[in-house]
């Protein structure tokens, strides 16, 4: 990789975690030129324990085609074996033409990264992602192989060669830092099949969900029933659900993610420089499956299965690869219990089409599930109940042959799981709400403009006896208006656009708020108003 590229992002990004007075920029280029501001986002870095640390890497490969790289792990030697923190970094740099691309990174089969690339410059761009990867520690404490895989095409037209470099940083636990909580068991399926430890109190999936491939379910919130003039249809419409089943009981619903990758909206102005939320750092969906351990535990294996309401059967364009973290009770070699309440509502998915010379359809959505069950652990019987409530509503307009194409649309996903046993009743409460709100218009000159606000907002708390331990905000919200000339050579498209982001996280453990505003793909402000350190990237 060249070095010099990575050296000046990373002094970039040090520069960009200090106070700054928001003073204007250098004047900006009248439009996109062949060259622009690498990427940037406005979340927070991972903050570092100030504790002794030691680095491995874990891949270093050149993406061509959808050859994977494979490698092997081998853990730090320095840094013990119960770490405070650890921190996953990709680096990667790529020049000329070039789609986003999706990948993922595996280590002894846990996917510990699933992310996507920006599209480049004909002068080529850096950029980077950080992580906390230090929940998969226990994956992490032995020698694994490696899978890395971003799937490539390089020809005449597509030149992009995407070069990658991957490390795990390790930070000891020493002093006063102490070893981070983390899951005793790391596991995945085999197959479809999930075998856990016999003395299991806590078990979470997670699930790496994203809608891509380039086809439909890429804009899956832009489907429209059968019977409607628009090019992505699909019978129910685009209300989408990710359901996880126990041996065919279903045990977990979640809203997915509505994320844009770096050409979304058929205008890759819109993200050459502040890509949309997620988009290079896809977060799973979690789902706690512990009112089902007391039936895992009987030490055989059951069948695990994730699929997502509305693609219709045999289509493909979602990609579910899931991690199981496990808490086990060491007091006890075997934990019993059983799952006692399963509330499954009935759910609503309803997509009314009305026609005209502007066609629109109205979606509404949702569904809950509630599911309870105790374990007789060496602490006594805990109780967990999940409750877990999902609605969605958007309005999508289009005209005939889609000159205009807007969608209005907002997400809910309420989650509470409660925790009673003996002494008070913990509860862990997370309501989160994803938004959409853009419109794309092809005019007279065939210049098309993309107007564009995403919005991914979470507020958590921690409650015991009805009292606050623990709470946070996140509100991660992007705007973004590009225009360019469709249906000519890249330098005849007279490319303008502006984006801005602006990061916001407040809670128990401090906050961050940073602004970052671009013009035709130059940095005209970035602004850090608070920075107290948070305990890592989120």
């Amino acid at each position: 990789m060249r070095r010099p590229h990575v050296m000046g992002m990373l002094l970039a990004l040090v520069l960009a975690a200090l106070p700054v007075t928001g003073a204007a920029a250098a004047e900006p280029p009248q439009e996109f030129g062949n060259d622009w501001h690498d990427p940037v986002t406005a979340a927070p870095p991972v903050t570092p324990p100030g504790t002794r640390s030691c680095e491995v890497k874990v891949a270093e490969a050149r993406f061509r085609d959808f050859t994977p790289y494979r490698g092997a792990y081998t853990p730090p030697k320095g840094c013990g074996d119960r770490w405070s923190k650890v921190v996953l970094r990709l680096e990667g740099e790529v020049a000329g033409r070039q789609y986003d691309r999706l990948g993922h990174v595996h280590i002894g089969g846990v996917e510990v990264l699933r992310t996507s690339t920006p599209q480049p410059s004909p002068e080529g761009i850096t950029w980077s992602v950080e992580k906390d990867v230090t929940r998969y520690s226990d994956t992490l404490r032995r020698d694994q192989p490696v899978e890395m895989l971003i799937g490539n095409v390089v020809d005449e037209t597509y030149t992009g060669v995407i070069d990658v470099e991957v490390t795990l940083t390790f930070y000891a636990a020493e002093g006063r830092t102490r070893p981070a909580a983390t899951p005793d068991r790391v596991l995945t399926l085999d197959g479809e099949w999930l075998t856990t430890p016999r003395n299991s109190e806590r078990v979470v999936a997670e699930v790496y969900a994203t809608g891509s491939g380039g086809g439909c379910e890429e804009y899956w919130y832009l489907s429209v029933p059968d019977g409607a003039p628009y090019s992505c249809r699909t019978p129910d419409g685009p209300y989408r659900e990710v359901q996880i089943k126990v041996d065919g009981q279903l045990a977990g619903i979640a809203a997915p993610f509505p994320t844009v990758w770096t050409g979304g909206w058929s205008n890759p102005f819109l993200w050459y420089v502040i890509p949309g939320p997620r988009a290079f750092d896809v977060k799973p969906v979690q789902y706690d499956l512990t009112p089902f351990a007391g039936r895992l535990n009987d030490g055989r294996p059951h069948r695990v299965e994730v699929s997502v309401v509305g693609v219709p059967e045999g289509q493909t364009g979602w990609s579910t690869p899931v991690n199981v973290l496990v808490w086990q009770d060491r007091g006890s070699e075997v934990v019993t219990g059983a799952l006692t309440r399963h509330d499954n509502g009935v759910p609503a998915n309803s997509s009314a089409y009305a026609p005209g010379s502007e066609h629109r359809v109205d979606t509404r959505g949702g569904h809950r599930l509630t599911v309870s069950g105790h374990l007789n652990t060496s602490r006594g019987r805990v109780v967990t109940t999940v409750d877990r409530e999902l609605a969605h509503t958007s309005v999508h307009r289009w005209t005939d042959g889609e000159n205009l194409d807007a969608l209005k649309g907002t997400w809910t996903d309420r989650e509470r799981v409660t925790t009673d046993g003996r002494g008070p009743a913990t509860a862990v409460r997370a309501h989160r709400t994803y938004t959409m709100d853009g419109t794309t218009t092809l005019g007279a000159g065939d210049r098309l403009r993309t107007v564009l606000a995403l919005g991914d907002r979470a507020d958590t708390a921690v409650e015991r006896a009805g009292k606050r331990l623990s709470w946070s905000r996140l509100d991660d919200a992007y705007e973004g208006d590009a225009t360019y000339t469709a249906n000519v050579p890249r330098d005849q498209r007279h490319a303008v656009g502006t984006s801005r982001e602006r990061y916001r996280l407040y809670g128990t453990a401090g906050c961050h708020d940073r602004t970052v505003e671009t013009a035709q793909g130059a940095v005209t402000r970035d602004r850090l108003r608070c920075g107290r350190k948070l305990p890592g990237g989120m």
